[in-house]
């Protein structure tokens, strides 16, 4: 009996350092009083460029700092680092120990050499950014094929938008009976 009392102390006293280790580490990293990093709301998905020899992508049509690699968007801060899932946030504090070295060794100049590059769509990139490293797609250039398709896509996107455009603009050039002002100009 008394070994069995002496095997269970052991293993509680085992379990209890443990759980102490734990809570030491979370009191630690809730402590940190980082500055959260401005909002970033995208009011659509942004075109990435991947980045030579890297695999991580970045936005080139936006102001700040977002990278995508692995699924994660990361995003530099006031000498603090971000990680997301979406492009959008929740931007959540990693410490830098967490941050790839991939990211954080990016060319400095990256975004000013890179930028007209093919722009990809985000959707694609995001649905094969795993096979794409996989089989070395951006070592292999496969990828000129497929930039035809992307601009294609692009200028599609455009043309929408203009559509949209037009339409609105259609709208508003009623008068308040819903009678449009388009002949009365056309002959004035």
């Amino acid at each position: 009996m008394g070994k069995k009392i002496c095997i269970t102390l052991c293993i509680s006293l085992f379990l209890f350092m443990l759980t102490g280790r734990s809570m030491a580490g979370v009191n630690v990293n809730i402590g940190i009083n980082v500055p959260p990093p401005p909002a970033l709301v995208l009011p659509a998905p942004p075109e990435l460029v991947v980045i030579p020899n890297t695999y991580a992508y970045f936005a080139p049509g936006i102001d700040v700092d977002i990278v995508f690699y692995h699924g994660y968007w990361y995003r530099p801060h006031a000498g603090y680092w971000y990680r997301a899932r979406s492009y959008n946030g929740p931007w959540n504090y990693i410490v830098i120990d967490r941050v790839p070295r991939t990211v954080i060794h990016l060319p400095p100049d990256y975004r000013r050499s890179y930028h007209d590059r093919p722009h990809i769509p985000y959707g694609h990139v995001h649905k094969n950014w795993k096979s794409w490293e996989r089989n070395k797609y951006w070592d292999k250039r496969q990828w000129k094929y497929d930039e035809r398709e992307w601009k294609h896509e692009r200028k599609e996107r455009r043309h929408d938008a203009k559509e949209r455009h037009r339409g609105s603009r259609e709208r508003y050039k009623e008068d308040k009976y819903g009678h449009k002002d388009r002949h009365r100009n056309s002959h004035d």
